[in-house]
């Protein structure tokens, strides 16, 4: 009977150190990758990847992205009072992203002013990249809509044209960019630049 009591205290006493002692040198889990997936990209732009059954093709795509809202070059410009922001979509098709099919080049401009839309004749669309011109032709109006803002009824246009593959990339690794739609020019800045070069940097090539 000693003997039994004698084992019994020897369990109580000893197996509960043992779970303690397992349970503080287990390893707490690894964060890093946690941290490294929430990283925001510096450009500030957004790039989304998904997969459209129906087209079948995988789409990955810089969101709109802002432009600028400053005074625009020449002077028969229509978008004095106007915001330009863009979007760009790399079609590959499948589900891959090594071989790129084709891109698309949407250019939106929101203006409070109705009256200043962009007419076929002013739809024309050439850009400069690092001094080589290429003529992209004419956009096609996608839509055309106002938006409340503020109490303000702000006129959006969606203008979008596509665009060659091998173009795509000789605008993104260019150090200057500018864009010339109907009579109106501007540059991207800095932060579009960098959102190009890290949309094309999503392609395994």
């Amino acid at each position: 009977m000693k003997s039994l009591l004698l084992i019994l205290s020897f369990c109580v006493t000893v197996f509960p150190f043992t779970r303690i002692e397992f349970a503080q040198n287990s390893a707490p889990p690894p964060t890093s990758s946690v941290q490294a997936s929430s990283s925001k990209p510096k450009h500030g732009g957004k790039i989304e990847a998904k997969y459209d059954g129906f087209a079948g093709e995988t789409i990955i795509a810089l969101k709109k992205m802002r432009i600028t809202c400053e005074a625009f070059k020449g002077m028969q410009s229509a978008l004095r009072d106007a915001c330009v922001s863009f979007a760009v979509s790399l079609h590959c098709p499948g589900q891959q992203l090594d071989y790129v099919r084709y891109a698309k080049l949407s250019l939106i401009v929101e203006t409070k002013d109705w009256q200043k839309r962009h007419p076929l004749d002013e739809r024309d669309l050439t850009i400069v990249a690092d001094g080589v011109r290429f003529r992209l032709g004419t956009m096609s109006l996608v839509g055309q809509d106002v938006e409340n803002d503020r109490l303000v009824d702000v006129m959006r246009e969606v203008l979008e044209v596509t665009v060659p593959y091998k173009t795509f990339l000789s605008i993104a690794r260019a150090e200057t960019v500018g864009m010339r739609l109907g009579k109106t020019e501007f540059e991207l800045k800095d932060k579009n630049m960098e959102a190009l070069r890290d949309l094309a940097s999503r392609i395994k090539q």
